[in-house]
């Protein structure tokens, strides 16, 4: 799991080339301006789901994880927290769902939450199990960006 900023004064990471080029994406877009939805990057392999959100309490957001994609996750508008933590293999399927790579669990241990505000990204490996969209205080609406990319590129 990676958290930083697109707004950060220097870059000094060098990211794989489909990291670097949803970065580029993000960076490129004022997505507060443009209408959810999915737009392709590099076809499937490389793609944006722009949206609006709700957050709830941290107890109320199941934990999820994804075996094919990695996602990078930017908050264009709002406050949210997100929770992570390692995929030991340990925790208990809750639903899973294979057309959208989508596993929740029924919860997890060691888990740490980090406070996002616009121009925060977040990079969840598929090892990395996420609880997204926790409110920070009180519930909002945030308008989010998940980046999501085949986990073969890298």
């Amino acid at each position: 799991m990676i958290f930083s900023s697109i707004y950060a004064k220097e870059k000094s990471t060098v990211f794989p080339a489909a990291i670097e080029k949803a970065l580029d994406y993000l960076n490129a877009h004022d997505f507060t301006k443009m209408e959810p939805g999915t737009y392709e990057i590099q076809g499937r392999d490389i793609y944006a789901q722009v949206f609006d959100a709700e957050t709830k309490p941290a107890e109320q957001q199941r934990p999820e994880a994804h075996e094919k994609f990695v996602d990078v996750q930017f908050l264009a508008s709002g406050q949210e927290k997100l929770g992570f933590a390692p995929d030991t293999g340990n925790y208990e399927v809750a639903e899973r769902f294979a057309e959208r790579d989508l596993i929740f669990y029924k919860d997890v241990e060691h888990e740490g939450f980090i406070e996002a505000s616009p121009g925060c990204f977040s990079i969840f490996f598929p090892e990395d199990v996420h609880r997204p969209a926790c409110a920070v205080k009180e519930p909002m609406t945030i308008r989010k960006v998940v980046v999501k990319i085949n986990k073969d590129l890298l």
